[in-house]
């Protein structure tokens, strides 16, 4: 985590994560299934022209993936599900996921078609915030 990664033209870079049992308003809460991850996320464009920036998901140690989720209302900072990117421009956000609480690996990926897109993954262990 911190450390810019590079696929094709996008720089991403994971800032900080975090746990929640619940988003949204307290009075009408929405639940997870397991429990909320937000990622806040820089994506930088280094190419030439304008790309995508596709959904992206989380792997765990058994190679188990959680696909980032596609509404994310109720969180702060919400990068968007359908999202571009300008050349030299930098994104910065949240995406979330739901997933069972442990140490994950983001998958980043390039616009390019899927036959030739290019992916890598960032590690992001679990935190555990002691008072």
């Amino acid at each position: 985590m911190g450390d810019p990664v590079k696929t094709g033209p996008l720089v991403y870079t994971v800032l900080d994560t975090e746990w929640f049992d619940q988003i949204g308003d307290p009075a009408a809460p929405r639940l997870p299934r397991n429990h909320f991850l937000t990622v806040l996320i820089s994506v930088t464009n280094t190419g030439s022209m304008t790309a995508g920036v596709p959904p992206l998901t989380i792997v765990n140690s058994q190679r188990v993936t959680y696909a980032e989720i596609g509404d994310a209302n109720g969180v702060p900072e919400w990068l968007g599900y359908l999202r571009t990117v300008r050349p030299a421009e930098t994104l910065h956000g949240r995406i979330l996921f739901d997933a069972p609480t442990g140490d994950y690996s983001l998958r980043v990926l390039d616009d390019a078609e899927p036959e030739n897109q290019s992916s890598a993954l960032i590690r992001m262990p679990l935190e555990l915030i002691r008072p």
